[in-house]
């Protein structure tokens, strides 16, 4: 009989996407209930400072409204439908804020926090997302990633007690990997086509466990797992972790 490699955690990408609306709590609650091991999110600031949960920079695609999130107020934006998109079941579900999520999940499972910001220069998103894993107690239950190195770099500078990922891939500009330089960071994020036996090899002499994004393919999230990457991101936490759980 085959042995069963050791499972790699299973992540629930931007909840449990593929059966509840992505970044609500209703994904995260699923992906938590379909036993995922952790969930990604994507945090934004609005107009008045406040972390929300939202992938796109527009509202447009998720909710009823329209407009970009970085203009409108959190007062506005509670008013938003962002469920109805996916199915009415889920109709007048909010965008919940970081500090909702964490108080509705805790620290039952592992959060990654990705930074979405495309700035090279100061924002004050770093701090906010410092600030909010503080007042939650969450530093041990929480890892935050970003393409972007200059935000990690900055939130390193604020939190130097929380673990980092860098999110990559093979179309994005050179010169973001050039900014990585000198930067502290404990995990790789790739897309999951960039993995194969030669990325793992490089990844362990540097000692970073690397965490893959987006798989719904069992049979591609099984050659990751014997590859041994660390966790996979996934829409479909159930399905994955039952196809890791097979001989």
């Amino acid at each position: 009989m085959n042995a069963i490699p050791k499972r790699a955690l299973v992540f629930g990408h931007r909840g449990a996407s593929h059966d509840a609306p992505m970044n609500t709590l209703p994904a995260f609650e699923l992906a938590l209930a379909q036993g995922a091991d952790g969930v990604e999110l994507d945090v934004q600031l609005t107009r008045d400072g406040h972390l929300v949960v939202i992938h796109d920079e527009s509202v447009d695609a998720t909710t009823n409204g329209h407009g970009f999130v970085r203009d409108m107020t959190l007062a506005q934006l509670r008013e938003l439908d962002s469920g109805s998109w996916f199915g009415s079941q889920f109709a007048n579900t909010q965008i919940p804020t970081l500090d909702e999520v964490f108080e509705t999940l805790g620290r039952r499972i592992i959060i990654n926090v990705e930074i979405k910001s495309k700035s090279l220069r100061p924002t004050n998103i770093e701090a906010k997302v410092a600030e909010v894993i503080r007042r939650h107690a969450m530093q041990k239950h929480v890892i935050v990633s970003s393409f972007n190195p200059m935000a990690l770099r900055r939130f390193r500078k604020q939190m130097p007690d929380v673990d980092i990922g860098y999110l990559h891939a093979p179309n994005l500009p050179f010169y973001l990997s050039w900014l990585m330089l000198g930067i502290a960071y404990q995990a790789d994020h790739p897309y999951e086509q960039s993995v194969d036996e030669q990325y793992m090899q490089n990844a362990r002499l540097k000692n970073h466990p690397v965490n893959v994004w987006t798989v719904n393919d069992p049979e591609r999230a099984r050659v990751l797992n014997a590859l041994g990457v660390h966790s996979i991101m996934t829409d479909m936490p159930a399905v994955i972790i039952e196809a890791l759980s097979r001989p």
